[in-house]
């Protein structure tokens, strides 16, 4: 049931980055300027960002199974109106549908952590993020490999069948109730409680912030490492390029025993450690433009790094709540997507002013804000066996709410 959750979840995610490599392709055929052609990673990532903020709540005052089915039935529709699209504007509707119904991610998530025993969670939300991350990392190479066997609109084509066929298998084996009942709260309610939430848990606050700084310092490594690989001396090919995804997927792979060390009460020092290493491995990448062996440990201590920090984030952050886990997640994500689509914008732009040092720079200063704050807020964290600490047998910080106090 794991390695399914894991594998929905990445099959999802993908969705949200197929355009990347593609992009040139897409706009050769339906004749897009470079401007209008860029729209589609734009809206891509806006669909996703509303769809944190408007669909994953929903897992919280609905049946998970139902909603997961549905919304992966719906992104089936989504994928094979891109894939089928014959005009520019068709194809810019389709990929904003897409990112929005991707969160399904999230939801998954969300469903798992529920599932999980208390003592388990850590480890088993670890290894369905690392659906996620490698989902992610790995969705640049694959649509590389089928855009050019058979075209990119078979990029889409190809995600519609799987994703269809994850949704049969998923209405057939997910149980049918959650481990929580679902809230009363109406869908205006809803909304506006997971503001509350981020206004009562201090711990979700602060989780939030790292997630936004680790992922800027991920995304200003992703978006841009492209930019000096295809340049002299390396000069490397698309697809040499994307199989660094394959490198980063065994940092990713690797950091999923971050989970089974919150389970043991270790999330400070976990944390800790991993941003001192998410910091550290800016100087082996500083070295990319002389050595490619530099550039593959910082990829793996990175990766490592920002996978460990993000099953630790959400770990303890759904133990604050577990009865909302959707939104207290979906709030999550949500400075997620704002620290990723900040370290794009930030390092392409400095690439092309400043070159590659500048962009190493970058990463590093989101790497070592991220230290710092864990550094000044560390003592908010509870202690090793109380709640909110994946202690085991504990459920965060259940006892003693009042779902009454929420509504109002």
């Amino acid at each position: 049931m794991i390695v399914l959750f894991a594998v929905a979840c990445g099959t999802a995610v993908a969705n949200v980055y197929f355009a990347q490599p593609l992009l040139a392709t897409i706009g050769h055929d339906l004749a897009m300027s470079p401007a209008l052609v860029g729209g589609v990673v734009t809206l891509t990532q806006v669909g996703y960002g509303v769809g944190l903020l408007l669909l994953v709540p929903l897992g919280d005052v609905v049946d998970r199974r139902r909603l997961i089915v549905a919304q992966l039935l719906l992104l089936v529709v989504a994928l094979a109106a891109v894939a089928l699209a014959p005009t520019a504007t068709l194809l810019l509707a389709g990929t904003a549908a897409m990112g929005l119904l991707a969160v399904v991610t999230q939801t998954l998530v969300a469903f798992a952590a529920s599932l999980a025993p208390p003592d388990r969670r850590g480890g088993v939300v670890g290894l369905v993020t690392s659906g996620v991350v490698i989902g992610i990392l790995l969705s640049r190479t694959a649509a590389g490999l089928v855009a050019d066997l058979a075209g990119w609109r078979s990029v889409y084509l190809a995600s519609a069948g799987l994703t269809a066929l994850l949704a049969l298998v998923l209405h057939l084996v997910l149980p049918r109730r959650s481990a929580f009942p679902p809230t009363s709260l109406r869908y205006g309610q809803l909304l506006r409680s997971t503001v509350t939430l981020f206004a009562r848990e201090r711990v979700l606050r602060v989780r939030a912030l790292l997630g936004l700084l680790i992922f800027a310092a991920f995304s200003t490594l992703w978006s841009s490492v492209a930019l000096p690989l295809s340049d002299p001396p390396f000069s490397l090919s698309h697809t040499a390029i994307g199989a660094l995804g394959l490198v980063g997927a065994v940092g990713a792979l690797a950091a999923t025993a971050a989970g089974r060390l919150n389970d043991r009460g270790l999330a400070r020092r976990t944390t800790g450690i991993a941003l001192a290493l998410l910091a550290a491995s800016w100087l082996p990448l500083a070295f990319t433009r002389s050595s490619l062996w530099a550039l593959v440990v910082g990829v793996v201590l990175l990766d490592l790094a920002v996978q460990a920090v993000h099953v630790t984030n959400q770990t303890l952050i759904y133990a604050l709540r577990p009865d909302a886990g959707s939104r207290l997640i979906g709030g999550y994500m949500v400075f997620y997507s704002i620290g990723s689509a900040t370290g794009a914008i930030a390092a392409t732009s400095l690439y092309a002013v400043a070159g590659w040092g500048a962009v190493c720079t970058l990463g590093a200063t989101f790497s070592c804000l991220a230290f710092a704050l864990w550094a000044l807020t560390r003592s908010d964290i509870p202690a090793p066996g109380t709640p909110g600490d994946g202690a085991p047998g504990v459920r965060g910080g259940l006892a003693g709410r009042d779902p009454a106090a929420e509504r109002r």
